[in-house]
């Protein structure tokens, strides 16, 4: 489908995945290598509309089994529209959040939906990144961190701490099902040092030097 590398950012509400996606882009970019940093829900005009409608509102406003058809057209229309043109340019993409996040919001925290989840992705999506950084923190640091922000954009952060531990979890246990594609970073430091890690991972991945 492409040749370009193609980079997702993971982890919990407040873990700092967003910052370190912007600025292993920016690292890239620095290198002369062309990236493209995007995100989900969002990513193309489509999928940005229904990013307003899932992450805003009441935390009972769609079921489970709403979200994930929600996500998955918003996913679907991201990468039709953005990622596979980019990765065909052999273009770097990093997505901040892809079909993980669905796996775990939807598939192992809102009811017993992971076979729904999988099937649904095989059939709709049929895409995994190349290479999947879980930026793993403390749950209730990240859930402090996550509603200061004050984005209004905070209808998972409005669950409450046992659904960000819940969702850690199944980040976890993502991450061990799949370690050839998953690198776990301590998101419990500065940025920088985060970001120093990450930069030494990606940036040879991308045929650079770190």
């Amino acid at each position: 489908m492409a040749t370009g590398l193609f980079i997702s950012f993971e982890g919990i509400d407040g873990s700092g995945k967003s910052t370190q996606a912007r600025l292993l882009a920016e690292a890239l970019r620095q290198a002369g290598h062309e990236a493209l940093l995007t995100r989900e829900p969002g990513g193309s005009p489509g999928a940005e509309e229904i990013r307003s409608l899932v992450l805003t509102g009441d935390s009972g406003r769609w079921s489970a089994e709403t979200e994930l058809l929600l996500f998955t057209a918003a996913r679907r229309d991201h990468l039709e529209r953005t990622i596979r043109p980019a990765l065909a340019e052999g273009r770097t993409v990093i997505t901040d959040r892809f079909a993980d996040s669905t796996r775990v919001y939807q598939g192992a925290t809102r009811g017993d939906l992971r076979d729904t989840v999988d099937r649904l992705h095989a059939l709709m999506i049929g895409a995994e990144p190349d290479l999947t950084f879980l930026i793993d923190m403390d749950p209730a640091t990240a859930l402090a961190r996550g509603l200061a922000r004050g984005s209004g954009e905070d209808r998972f952060e409005d669950m409450g701490l046992g659904f960000q531990q819940t969702l850690r979890a199944g980040f976890l246990d993502l991450a061990a099902a799949a370690p050839d594609r998953f690198r776990v970073i301590d998101g419990d430091r500065a940025p920088e040092a985060v970001a120093a890690e990450i930069a030494a991972i990606a940036l040879p991945r991308a045929g650079l030097p770190s």
